[in-house]
């Protein structure tokens, strides 16, 4: 099974100031954007999973990703190399979804041992490696292979949507 695909993250905006006969203006526009084709090397992936989650109030959930995750088509996916991760917690989420900071087996690549990153309602994450990188975020299976997601609160779930992009070598 062949697979295409892009992550872009991008940003915009206008500052603007009123002066006496004019008003001044300092537009941004900032995009970056990388796409896979299909293999292992650099600029290459041949992996992906996407899903929407949820969990139950105070709930976690270890994300394996070496063999345990199941693709579109119901395949088991073991991913050598990520090389696109996006993660977007529901709008409608009272809680937050934190990412990261397995207690064992961590995924430490991306995060640190201890790393976390806490998504609030609404809020997404994207990253993706740069087109000429075959090194990628390592995950290594026994050792360093687990993403953890946790529902920050009690009382209400939580949903969120993630994909995952990488190579099987």
């Amino acid at each position: 099974m062949p697979l295409n695909a892009s992550l872009a993250i991008g940003t915009s905006g206008t500052l603007t100031s009123p002066l006496d006969l004019t008003t001044a203006s300092a537009p941004v526009t900032v995009r970056a954007a990388t796409t896979w084709q299909n293999g292992t090397g650099a600029g290459r992936a041949d992996r992906m999973f996407s899903d929407r989650r949820q969990l139950a109030a105070s709930a976690t959930e270890d994300l394996d990703l070496a063999g345990v995750l199941l693709d579109a088509f119901g395949a088991a996916i073991t991913w050598a190399r990520i090389k696109g991760l996006y993660i977007r917690a529901a709008d409608t989420n009272v809680n937050n979804v934190v990412v990261g900071a397995a207690t064992s087996n961590a995924w430490s690549t991306l995060l640190g041992a201890t790393g976390t990153i806490t998504l609030r309602p609404g809020a997404a994450i994207g990253v993706a490696t740069g087109a000429a990188d075959a090194t990628a975020y390592a995950v290594t299976a026994g050792t360093g292979d687990i993403l953890k997601v946790a529902n920050s609160g009690a009382g209400t779930a939580v949903s969120y949507d993630i994909v995952i992009i990488g190579a099987s070598a």
